[in-house]
């Protein structure tokens, strides 16, 4: 699962933009404008096909609660899940989950809850080379399926969920999402032996979250052991990022501060994974951060737009693959 994959591209959302005719029109499909899902969803960019490839086992306990944040400057809630078989108490790898705009612990991860999602079962993978079809891929740690049709359950690892606001998990006055992770939630669970050494932490997140396990990674290499992010809403400039949503950066410096895209080269030598949508409108600012993450990154681009069916197809290969790295 270490190379790049870069699939044929799709051309849904040009042609309707094309038909359409108007500059308005032009700037909602590449995403500078919303109403991106509306036009993917009227010409099927959206649409994808079932898959029913994952399994789970019996789910581990689920611990929900509240901390104050001194970070934060309120109350916020979390939820760690334990794999099958563990409980609190237990010495394990730690996955630090972080949602998106809107969400909170309690959503984190579409159509799962923690224990839920350390309990996949995947499909068992084995060592081949590179596909032919890929347009740029390492020589060395490409896998695929074995076709022998086994599963294989996540090695034991633990995650948690916690509330982040709407501030793009990077500071703002009076809220500082990302010291509370680094300086609070972190601490808690290390406390109770969860990312404590010589177990390792990985960061995952979807949208918003997926920037914010990034910003974590890059911020924080020496904690975060490796990071993989479904759609990750990186913007291209602050203009773009303040003319869409004016909350996401409290000042231009703010931004240039937190650009994952500016500060890319902190995940060298970390195993890193983003899967983004053809269609998704963050699609430019994922491509400008793939010229920049480690040649063995694997960077999957794949038919889908920026919504729930595209996060919950991506959420069992990111799992997997943060479980191959931090367990």
């Amino acid at each position: 699962m270490r190379r790049r994959r870069f699939l044929g591209w799709a051309l849904g959302g040009a042609v309707v933009a094309a038909a359409a005719g108007t500059a308005g029109f032009e700037l909602v499909n590449h995403g500078v404008l919303p109403g991106k899902s509306e036009l993917d969803a009227l010409d099927g960019a959206c649409a994808l096909e079932a898959t029913d490839f994952v399994s789970y086992a019996a789910p581990g306990p689920e611990i929900s609660g509240t901390f104050y944040s001194a970070a934060r400057n309120r109350e916020v809630g979390y939820t760690i899940g334990y794999p099958p078989g563990h409980g609190p108490g237990d010495a394990l790898p730690l996955v630090v989950m972080l949602h998106g705009e809107g969400g909170n612990h309690a959503n984190a991860l579409p159509g799962l809850t923690p224990a839920r999602a350390v309990a996949l079962r995947v499909p068992r993978f084995s060592a081949a080379p590179p596909s032919s079809s890929s347009s740029s891929a390492s020589s060395s740690g490409a896998v695929t399926a074995d076709g022998a049709g086994g599963e294989a359950p996540l090695p034991p690892l633990a995650l948690v969920t916690v509330d982040g606001g709407t501030g793009y998990w990077n500071a703002h006055p009076g809220d500082d999402p990302m010291g509370m992770l680094t300086g609070e939630l972190i601490p808690l669970c290390q406390r109770r032996g969860l990312g404590g050494a010589p177990h390792r932490i990985g960061a995952m997140g979807i949208s918003m979250g997926g920037f914010g396990a990034l910003l974590l990674a890059e911020k924080h290499p020496d904690l975060i052991s490796a990071v993989a992010v479904i759609s990750p809403a990186v913007w291209t400039s602050y203009a773009q990022a303040r003319a869409v949503n004016p909350g996401a950066y409290a000042a231009a410096a703010d931004f240039a501060a937190d650009d994952a895209v500016t500060h890319a080269s902190a995940l060298a030598d970390k195993p890193v994974r983003i899967a983004s949508g053809f269609d998704d409108p963050f699609r430019p600012g994922v491509e400008a951060l793939v010229q920049k993450l480690p040649k063995d990154a694997v960077v999957e681009f794949a038919k889908g737009c920026h919504d729930g069916s595209f996060f919950t197809e991506q959420e069992p290969p990111s799992l997997a693959f943060l479980g191959s790295h931090v367990a």
